[in-house]
Order: C-alpha cells, then structure tokens, then sequence
C-alpha cells in the first residue's frame, strides 16, 4: 500500500473502548527497504497482545519486550486486548525493528504521548526491558528509505549513517523520549559532530604499504595493471612467496571510495549486519578473504532471513580468495554470472532478493597440492594425474574470466636479510591514479567509431599489435571471451604508458600475464 494513501492519526479518542493508530515503518528484503503500516487497535475482551501480517518469531517476541519497556519507563499498559496489525499482510515481517513502532503506536492509540509529528517519522528500533532503544540491521536502507518518503527516522543513534542522509535521522535513546512527543528530538546532523570524532580502527593500526613486500617487483606491476583496470588477478607460487602479503595491500593503490560508493558500502555492511564504524570513517575499499571452507550462501549470500555474502561485502573492493583450489567447485563456479552482471540474484519463494557485487577477484594458488611445482629449493613429489586434478578444481569457466596470472617464486635470500626494497603502495598508487587518469581523458577526446562496438576497435590497436594479438590468439588457443580479456588489459597496459594507440609491447606483456 503506498504511503501516501494511509491515513495516520487517532481514529478515535483515546479513553474510548475501541481507540486505534497507525505508524510508519519498514522492513529490509534484500538491500532495500519496504514500507510497512504498523496498526494499533485497543478493544474490550481477554488483556493481551496479538501481533498479525506474517510476522516471524522475533516480532511476535516484541509482545514480552514491549510490555516490560513501558513498565520499565513508568507508562501504562491498559487492560485491553490490543490487536497489532502488519500491513500488508502479504509481506513476511522479520527482525526486530518493530519493537519501537508498535510501541509508539499503542502509546499514541492510548493517549500517553503527543500525536503532534508522528505521522510524519518512520519509527525503527529494538527494545531493551529498561526501555532503551537499541540499533537494528539495515538501519542505512532504513534511513535511505526516510529520506526517499521525506520522513524523519527515530531510531537509535549510529555512527553508520552516512552524511547524505543523516539529517533525516532522529536518535533516540530510551522510550522516555518519547514522553513529550517526538517533535523535540534533535536532528542526527547537529550531532554529527560526535560521530565524525570517531577515530577509524584502521588509522590506529600501522598501514600496510607495498615496499614491505620485497623482491616481488613483477607481481606488483601485475597489480597495478589490475588495480589501473579493474582485472581479475591470480596469484601462482609455492607457500612463503608473499602472496597473501601482495593481496592484502591491494586497497592502498586503489582509488579512495566515492561519496556515493561510500554509501553503497555502508548500505551493504548494514544490511549485513556486520559492523561498519571503519567504513564510516575510512574511505579504503573494503577487502574480503573468507576462508576456503565457507558455504555457497556465505559466499554468495542466502540464509534466513536472507544476508548478503561474502562478494557483496566486498562491492567496490576487493574479494581475496586464498588458496583457491580448496574452495568448494560449486562455491567458485557461483561466481562466474555475478562477475559478469555485478549483481546476485537470489530466488526465494517469498520472492527474488538483489545484491550488487561490483568486486575485484583476487586469488593464490599453489602450483600443486604439495605447493613446490618449480621450485628449485625444494623438490615436487605431485605425479602429474595429481596436479592436473588440483588445477582442475578451479574450472575452466572462472580461469577465463581471471585476466591476469602471475607467478609468485620465493623471494632470494640475500635481498630478504639485506632488507632491499622496491615500489611503495604510494608509488604504485600514482601510477594506477594516472592510467585511470588518461583512461578517462582518452575516452573523452579520442573519436571511436559508433560501429565499435567489439573491445579490440574500442581499445584502438596499431596494425602490429592486432597481428601479435591474432598470432597470439592462434598459439596458446584462445576463446572468444579469452582474446576480449587480452585486450582489455593491454589497453590498460598501453593507459599506464600513456599511450593513445596499443602497441605491439603491450599486447605482449598482456599475453604474458595470460598463461597459468
């Protein structure tokens, strides 16, 4: 039922038998929130409280909750049979967000606050038994939704709101508030103050940089062709090389979040459940790396009631997966179609719930189940039947939409005691910042034919480059979606050169950064 047609306020005076009130407020499903009409009618009959509209266990456990709340915070519960109504009833109703609307609604149904604003605040929150006002998942789609029906949201204080839509919120504290209406309860923005005072736990900690990684000088310009480009990247050496070191600084040269990617990665976290005071105070890209255990709903999302996973999480950063032959077969070929679409669609009977996924994969693998494939130090003792199926484990399917392999081999010796260093994170990330730079500034100058429209024309080869690109394409065998790849990272290649036209080098060092 849309907002705008609900009639809210007292239906009837609130000393009558049959006194009745509606309020806004909403439920999460998938990564947005829905409008719901919460609907208070007192009638004569047994004392109690039945909550109707599909709600699950944890609304109808808001009956206990509310009870001992307004014992708690001296308002009165009268002896009534209160019906509460969850419109529309169609929709399932979870979690515990309705403590504090159903709440409002009998206390504004029986007279003991003002009716003056309520009509015009979207009410979200869990009660405690003292009465105090508790903050629940979603609490971003929440606010996103209030300012979207230019309502006020009253629910407790966070440090997750984001700046764009913190104005519309209402922190409250405890249903004492409430006791003089809800037009006196001050803005989230005057005391936003508060809130960007909050000291990031990555600021506390010593940032990683890249010129601790030492003498894995190919490896970090593999990553700042994928970090210039977006590309997917896997990562091949045997155990110590510095792998897990190399993924987890990627986020240092990448670009600092958006305002408006900023707010999509709180809206996920939120939605989530998973704590977000770093995202609300830090603009580092996130950085996923779940373990190679993790089920096919923690990766890509799912449950009950339904959460986003593990690559919805990382959404405009990066999905690191370690050891990537020991995932689950079914858990990796899951994420073909959502790097494809950036977005996961999970089916439910209730109905189909969306997640955005806009991530960048990056993975390691061992060269074989013993890990020492060519290695000189140490030597393999895998037979071949062996690490054939150990590569075979990550499927044909998900290597063609990985762009970039790079070997990993041990780091020398004398360079590790000696302590020598390479590039730094803030070197690599002037070199990403100005490929993506020029990339831009290409796109926008540089005159490409409307009848362009496969990614070698957009990507504008020389003529070298196209006979290395096809002699290439012919020796190692590559698909249609593999040549495609090629020379989206050999433009990449040729944007951290600066070069308008790709070259017959670029397409070289793409190819090279091909084969496993």
């Amino acid at each position: 039922m849309p907002i705008s047609t609900i009639s809210y306020g007292p239906l009837k005076a609130a000393d009558d038998m049959d006194a009745q009130y509606c309020v806004h407020t909403a439920v999460v499903r998938g990564a947005e929130a829905l409008p719901v009409t919460v609907e208070v009618s007192m009638s004569g009959g047994l004392p109690g409280m039945t909550i109707v509209g599909m709600p699950d266990a944890a609304v109808l456990d808001a009956r206990s909750r509310v009870r001992c709340a307004l014992r708690s915070c001296g308002f009165s519960l009268p002896r009534l049979h209160v019906t509460i109504n969850l419109a529309p009833g169609e929709l399932r109703k979870t979690g515990t967000g309705f403590d504090l609307p159903i709440l409002v609604a009998t206390l504004a149904a029986t007279g003991q606050i003002p009716h003056a604003g309520i009509d015009g605040c979207l009410f979200v929150g869990e009660l405690a038994l003292d009465g105090s006002v508790e903050g629940v998942r979603g609490l971003v789609a929440y606010a996103m939704f209030a300012k979207r029906e230019s309502l006020a949201l009253v629910s407790a204080p966070s440090v997750s709101i984001p700046l764009s839509v913190r104005d519309v919120v209402r922190p409250v504290r405890s249903i004492s508030q409430l006791r003089g209406g809800v037009t006196h309860l001050g803005s989230a923005a005057v005391i936003s103050n508060s809130f960007d005072n909050v000291q990031s736990p990555a600021s506390r900690e010593q940032r990683l940089d890249y010129i601790d990684v030492i003498d894995q000088e190919v490896a970090k310009r593999a990553f700042v062709i994928a970090a210039a480009g977006g590309h997917g990247l896997l990562m091949v050496g045997p155990p110590g090389s510095g792998k897990t070191m190399l993924a987890k600084r990627m986020p240092t040269i990448l670009p600092p979040l958006s305002d408006e990617e900023q707010v999509e990665t709180l809206l996920i976290y939120s939605v989530a459940g998973v704590s977000t005071n770093e995202a609300a105070t830090s603009r580092q890209r996130p950085f996923r790396a779940p373990h190679h255990s993790v089920s096919l709903a923690g990766m890509v999302g799912g449950g009950r009631p339904v959460l986003p996973g593990e690559i919805s999480l990382a959404h405009r950063g990066v999905l690191f997966l370690d050891e990537l032959p020991e995932f689950s077969p079914s858990v990796l070929q899951a994420l073909r179609q959502p790097l494809e679409d950036k977005e996961v669609r999970i089916v439910r009977v209730d109905g189909t719930y969306r997640f955005p996924c806009d991530f960048q994969l990056v993975a390691a693998a061992n060269p074989c189940p013993c890990g020492y494939l060519g290695d000189p130090g140490h030597q393999c003792r895998c037979t071949p039947a062996q690490i054939e199926r150990y590569k075979g484990r990550i499927g044909g399917p998900l290597m063609d939409r990985i762009d970039l392999v790079v070997c990993v081999a041990r780091p020398r010796e004398r360079r590790v005691i000696e302590g020598m260093t390479g590039l730094s994170s803030q070197q690599m990330s002037e070199q990403v910042m100005d490929a993506r730079e020029f990339s831009a500034w290409r796109k926008k100058h540089t005159a490409v034919p409307e009848v362009a429209k496969n990614p070698i024309q957009a990507a504008q080869f020389d003529h070298e480059a196209l006979a290395t690109l096809e002699s290439m394409a012919r020796r190692k065998a590559f698909g249609g979606r593999a040549i495609a790849r090629v020379s989206y990272v050999a433009r990449t290649v040729a944007d951290i050169s600066k070069r308008e036209r790709v070259n017959h080098d670029d397409v070289m060092e793409a190819c090279s950064f091909r084969v496993m």
